[in-house]
């Protein structure tokens, strides 16, 4: 009889510690989760708190090359002394009003440069995420993050700049060349032959159209061309 209940006490007890286990094991999970929810919210606030930093910093750069101009031309216009040379115009390096970088005065970093050309291509801001794009580019050529996805990217700001059309057919061409199999591929060559025509090169151009009806015929890409397909060699036989 005492093995009877000592059998029926041990496996109540163990029911108890399975159910107690069990609701530890929830409880926790469900604090883990909690946890992870709150990490989640506090990494996309740091991002957000990067990204306004990163704002900041290049009004400050702003402010600062302007303060710096300011501080130059009232230095050219101060009296001359004795012991001072006064600078001239010629002295003092031109500034390319078109150019939107300003690499040498602000000397960004390469981390800065990107967020800032993936900012005003969001934004569409073409021409400033083209030249940021083709700023980087020189200044870090041997960069990780020129990848398929930049150079596609790059092109395609370049391009809608409505300028560089000559950018967009170097990166376009690049990223045919060495990313062959990339989601961006057909796309790319989509594109570089409309940068092609742009620039009035078109035997280039309907070379990448005819490539297009003879081997990607089931394509999205091809969608887009088949429709014009017809206006575009009436087109070029006429010219």
């Amino acid at each position: 009889m005492k093995t009877v209940n000592s059998l029926f006490f041990g496996l109540a007890l163990m029911s108890l510690t399975s159910c107690s286990y069990v609701e530890h094991f929830e409880k926790r999970a469900q604090a883990i989760n909690e946890l992870e929810d709150k990490i989640l919210v506090l990494s996309k606030e740091n991002q957000e708190m990067n990204n306004k930093l990163m704002q900041a910093n290049y009004k400050i750069k702003t402010l600062e090359s302007k303060n710096y101009y300011l501080e130059t031309q009232l230095k050219d216009k101060a009296p001359m002394k004795e012991s001072y040379t006064k600078r001239t115009i010629a002295s003092v390096a031109r500034v390319d009003s078109n150019d939107l970088v300003k690499y040498d005065v602000y000397k960004w970093d390469a981390k800065e440069m990107v967020s800032i050309a993936q900012k005003e291509f969001d934004s569409k801001n073409f021409e400033k995420s083209a030249q940021f794009f083709n700023a980087y580019t020189k200044n870090f050529p041997n960069s990780k993050e020129v990848d398929a996805d930049f150079l596609f990217q790059a092109g395609v700001a370049s391009y809608e700049s409505g300028k560089h059309y000559d950018w967009s057919e170097k990166y376009f061409t690049y990223l045919t060349k060495k990313y062959p199999t990339s989601k961006y591929y057909l796309g790319a060559k989509l594109w570089l032959g409309m940068s092609y025509l742009k620039q009035n090169r078109k035997d280039e151009f309907f070379a990448v159209v005819e490539e297009f009806r003879k081997k990607y015929r089931n394509t999205p890409e091809w969608n887009i061309l088949s429709g014009h397909y017809e206006k575009i060699v009436q087109k070029y036989k006429k010219n």
